[in-house]
């Protein structure tokens, strides 16, 4: 039948069992779900006891917009919100500012000061649901603007959950929405992890991202491995910074990808949840087992989705989620499938949503911790999938860790050398793509898009034009020029930032003295 490999290259025999692959053994003890090293799931009963929280990720146009979208998501039975913003307010500007022409509110909603925030969480029940914003370069701003909302609103914020992306070191592979140097970016990171422990502890501090890497092309194995560099290189930091590792630790948390090759993406998971116990018990000493166990978010992948005859990708959304459930997630969106046409529609996201509804209530995955532990050819593939991953992380060591992989460029080689390779393969037929290389057909009529507003740009201008002019211009003035003194010190950033955004100091504003004393970061190449 010929030779047979999963996405990441692994070989997948013909049948698995005593002796086969030579010299493996299926006999060795696999654990329990709920003991480390937590290949098996980081609680004893996993679903039986809680479902993972159905996150559906939204967010565009305007505040108002956005707002609704959430409401609507759950009155259909989300349990927790997720969102996107757009690029201007990931890269610190403003929406009157010249580099955000054209791109006010196109792939997330704008958010420019404290008077948005309180738009976007009006009539949210911010005690009730956790948030989960994917934000990195202005993580800290975003953060802040929540907490000074929600206390507003009369709540505690040591009660406030929810997850800050904050992963700027995977900017700098992947995704390129940075905007400072890694290593002042590492700061900002490190100050959050302080700044929550004493204010925000049931806050997630960061989400340690292999989505992007995953969306930019990496394999699977690739993902695991640059994925828990960079996690190593935030507690290193941390510890740099003076924090216990037992203080943050807890509260890290990961963002993994999920494509459809169902049973790599299981061994993924299983094989990062035992690395990182590993890593964190004899590497960094943690006492905690809060601090050793993985607990991750997952998003099918988005890189997946096909223009061609979408309706399939509910096929892919499917397996892709099942994935995430039998590899152990914490919580999970599911894509909408007209998302390689433009932003999902209410319809489309309204099927994603009951995706998840119906593997949660209908298909049985739920009702055993770790249903597929023990197969011959899960467990074989967990140990390839760890040994592979392994090996990249002992040659990032050797290159002084994932921030000087980075600065060498090293990470975004292999991930670029991965993607030719699979682009190559699907070109050539190698890998099948049904509806593009393989079932092919003539492409209909032109499916329902979500319509953007024109007109969305001006008003949003409008908006930040009138709050500068109505506030005490003076104290936002000396609160900017604190946040400028603590830049070129030590104290925490995070302190002063939010006396600057409760007196409407704007996320463009704040960005801007960051720029001036951090510099902005040039790639090499």
């Amino acid at each position: 039948m010929g030779e047979r490999r999963t996405p990441s290259g692994i070989e997948v025999q013909a049948v698995y069992g005593p002796g086969f692959p030579p010299g493996w053994d299926p006999a060795r003890r696999v654990g329990r779900p709920g003991e480390p090293p937590y290949t098996r799931g980081i609680y004893p009963d996993m679903y039986r006891g809680r479902l993972w929280t159905m996150h559906q990720y939204a967010g565009f146009g305007t505040a108002e917009a956005t707002n609704r979208r959430f409401k609507f998501l759950l009155e259909a039975g989300q349990t927790g919100l997720s969102c996107a913003f757009d690029l201007p307010t990931q890269m610190g500007y403003d929406s009157d500012h010249p580099r955000a022409e054209g791109e006010v509110g196109k792939v997330g909603v704008a958010i420019d000061s404290i008077e948005d925030m309180r738009v976007l969480l009006d009539g949210l029940p911010l005690d009730r649901v956790t948030t989960s914003m994917t934000i990195n370069a202005t993580a800290a701003i975003l953060l802040l603007l929540y907490e000074l909302v929600a206390e507003e609103r009369g709540f505690d914020p040591a009660r406030l959950g929810g997850t800050i992306q904050n992963d700027i070191l995977k900017e700098y592979v992947a995704r390129g929405t940075y905007i400072y140097p890694p290593r002042a970016s590492m700061r900002l990171v490190t100050d959050t992890f302080a700044y929550c422990a004493e204010h925000l502890p049931s806050w997630n501090t960061i989400s340690i991202s292999g989505y992007h890497i995953r969306e930019a092309g990496s394999t699977a194995v690739q993902e695991v491995a640059f994925t828990l560099a960079n996690g190593i290189a935030y507690v290193e930091a941390a510890l740099a910074a003076g924090l216990d590792v037992d203080d943050f630790a807890p509260r890290l948390s990961f963002f993994w990808n999920a494509h459809n090759n169902l049973f790599e993406e299981v061994a993924k998971y299983r094989a990062a949840r035992r690395m990182w116990a590993r890593i964190m018990a004899e590497r960094f000493g943690a006492r905690d087992e809060r601090s050793k166990r993985l607990r991750f978010h997952t998003q099918t992948g988005g890189s997946t989705l096909t223009a061609q005859q979408p309706e399939v990708n509910v096929v892919r959304t499917t397996v892709q989620a099942m994935a995430a459930v039998l590899g152990g997630t914490q919580s999970l969106h599911t894509n909408s499938f007209d998302e390689a046409l433009g932003l999902p529609t209410e319809r489309a996201a309204k099927l994603a949503l009951r995706t998840q509804q119906v593997i949660a209530h209908e298909s049985g995955l739920t009702d055993t911790a770790d249903p597929l532990g023990g197969s011959w050819y899960v467990e074989a593939l967990t140990d390839e999938v760890e040994a592979r991953a392994s090996a990249y992380l002992d040659r990032i060591g050797e290159m002084g860790g994932a921030v000087a992989a980075i600065e060498a460029g090293f990470m975004q080689e292999e991930i670029e050398q991965a993607a030719y390779s699979y682009a190559q393969a699907v070109e050539d037929g190698e890998v099948v793509v049904v509806g593009v290389n393989r079932y092919v057909e003539e492409a209909p009529e032109a499916p329902e898009v979500f319509p953007l507003d024109p007109a969305l740009q001006d008003a949003q201008r409008k908006r930040v034009g009138e709050l500068r002019a109505s506030r005490d211009q003076e104290r936002v003035n000396t609160a900017l020029a604190d946040v400028a003194a603590a830049a070129r010190g030590s104290a925490n950033l995070l302190v002063p930032m939010k006396e600057a955004l409760r007196l409407r100091a704007t996320l463009g504003e704040v960005s801007d003295v960051l720029r001036e004393a951090f510099g902005v970061y040039q790639p090499a190449r």
